[in-house]
Order: structure tokens, then C-alpha cells, then sequence
């Protein structure tokens, strides 16, 4: 079974919650205890001294309630608790993560192991800010200032799992070719290297180099993204122009699972990655 943005028959585990979910329903609940308790919006907003307009906004979900709002409600609407419980849940919307990738991002964040292939761009996690940079300023339709920013900073934030998590397994295969390309210019590429040689010197941080003159190789069909759950779970990735897939078919996991591993056994091992960044470094 794949996993797509369109599809609505999965289960809520695999499904890619639109960022505002916890916002319309914190909001539903406040509405419904607001209305049994027989109480306006504006009386209401008058009693937790905010407006009606934001009362409003509150109850459809469109603003995120603050603490001061939270407790007066509580107070407010029978102080049962509810509200107080129910705002720990909520979430904001995640700039700069693609619709379709937010799943797989909030799943890295609880995986025992993660494993990447890339033979388009340096994977996400490994990437300069300067690199990042260079990826928005090249993409097309252009990016406007703010959702570059955004796009550049929500990268930088997801590579915190690599000092954060050192308990978890990190390990990326690369294609030779994604890093011969001068993508933003001779300085942005020898920050690039310099932040990858940086980053393989972690203890639970795996890369290895797919070299271009190999005569074999097992991920022919793309690149891919692997996890492993604490429960044991195994999932899969897939991404492409405008779309991504999160694979758990343990049928169609396997087989990728199987062409990783045939793949880390034909790229070159760690250190002899790592001599070969450090030579490419070199020539630059």
C-alpha cells in the first residue's frame, strides 16, 4: 500500500493531517462547551476578555489560542480540564516542509533508524544552510522571500535530530555525481563538504559514496527513505516532482529494504567515503 496527498481511505496513522486538525477541533470543543453552557460568542469573548473576532477565529480553527485564552475558557466553560488537555496537542502549521513530506518528518522524529539514498541532491539532513540556500534560489517557479526563509530554516531544524537523537541510526548513501554538480558556486559546495566530513565524525551518522564508475547498482528505481519504529515498524519513502509516498506494504518495504542493503555493499565503505569528500574538497 503507498500513501499519497490524495488519498482519504487510509487509516489516521498513515494520513497526512492538514496543519490545521488540531486547531478546528481544539475550536469545535470550545464552541460546543460554549453553546451547552448557553453562553454568545460575544457574551463569551466579553467574559475571557477577548473579542468576538477572535473568539471566532478561536472556535474555527483559523488562530492558535494562547495560554490566557486556554485558562479562562477553562474557567469559563466548568474548569473539567478538557481544554487544558486538549491544547497540548495543538500544532501549527510546519513552513517549509512540503504537504506530502510533513508525515515522514514527524515519524523521523521517533525512529530508531533512518536510512537515505540520494541521487538527485544531497539529502536534507546533510545539508549546508548554504546549500539549502542554493536549492530554494534555483527552484522554479521562484520562491518569494518569506517561504524561502521558512523552507531554508524548517532543513536546518530537522538536521538537530542528527546531535539530538543519539540513539538513533543515520545512515546515507549518496551518488558521487550529486556532489561533483557546483550547485551555488565553488563556496557553497566546499561549505557542503566541509559540513558532511563534520557531520560522518558523529557516532550514530553513517555515509557512504555510490562511486559514478561502479558496474553495479541496486537502486536503479530511485531514491528512497527507510525508518524503523520503536514498535517495530517498518516504513518506506518515495518522492518525486510534486508528490511523495509513504510506503508500509511490508511486501513492498521488504524488497526496498533488500535493494538498500544490496546497495550499501556496492558503495564505497565509510572511510574510504570520506577520504573521497576530502579529495573533492581538495580540488575545489
Amino acid at each position: 500500500m503507498t500513501v499519497d496527498e490524495t488519498d482519504t481511505t487510509v487509516g489516521d496513522w498513515e494520513r497526512e493531517p492538514d496543519p490545521s486538525d488540531s486547531l478546528r477541533t481544539f475550536g469545535a470543543v470550545v464552541q460546543a462547551l460554549r453553546e451547552h453552557a448557553g453562553i454568545t460568542r460575544e457574551e463569551f469573548g466579553t467574559r475571557v476578555r477577548y473579542s468576538k473576532h477572535t473568539v471566532a477565529s478561536v472556535e474555527l480553527g483559523r488562530r492558535m489560542p494562547d495560554p490566557a485564552f486556554v485558562e479562562r475558557a477553562e474557567e469559563l466553560l466548568g474548569n473539567t480540564g478538557a481544554l487544558r488537555k486538549a491544547a497540548r496537542h495543538l500544532t501549527r502549521s510546519e513552513p517549509g516542509l512540503a504537504v506530502w513530506f510533513r508525515r515522514w518528518a514527524r515519524l523521523e522524529r521517533a525512529a530508531v533508524s533512518l536510512c537515505t539514498y540520494e541521487c538527485r541532491l544531497v539529502p536534507g539532513l546533510l545539508q549546508s544552510e548554504g546549500y539549502a540556500r542554493a536549492l530554494c534560489e534555483n527552484d522554479v517557479p521562484p520562491m518569494g522571500d518569506d517561504e524561502l526563509e521558512a523552507t531554508v530554516g524548517a532543513r536546518l531544524e530537522r538536521q538537530r535530530l542528527l546531535r539530538e537523537r543519539p540513539n538513533c541510526a543515520f545512515d546515507f548513501v549518496i551518488e558521487a555525481g550529486v556532489l561533483m554538480r557546483r550547485l551555488g558556486g565553488v563556496g557553497v559546495m566546499v561549505g557542503l563538504l566541509d559540513h558532511i566530513c563534520e557531520l560522518a565524525s558523529l557516532r550514530n551518522v553513517t555515509i557512504q559514496i555510490m562511486p559514478v564508475d561502479s558496474e553495479h547498482h541496486a537502486c536503479l528505481a530511485g531514491s528512497v527513505r527507510l525508518l524503523e519504529t520503536m514498535e517495530g515498524r517498518r516504513l518506506a519513502y518515495s518522492e518525486g516532482q510534486e508528490s511523495g509516498r509513504l510506503i508500509s506494504d511490508g511486501n513492498q518495504v521488504r524488497r526496498i529494504r533488500m535493494r538498500y542493503a544490496r546497495l550499501r555493499s556496492q558503495a564505497l565503505s565509510p572511510k574510504d567515503s570520506l577520504g573521497l569528500l576530502e579529495r573533492m574538497r581538495g580540488v575545489l
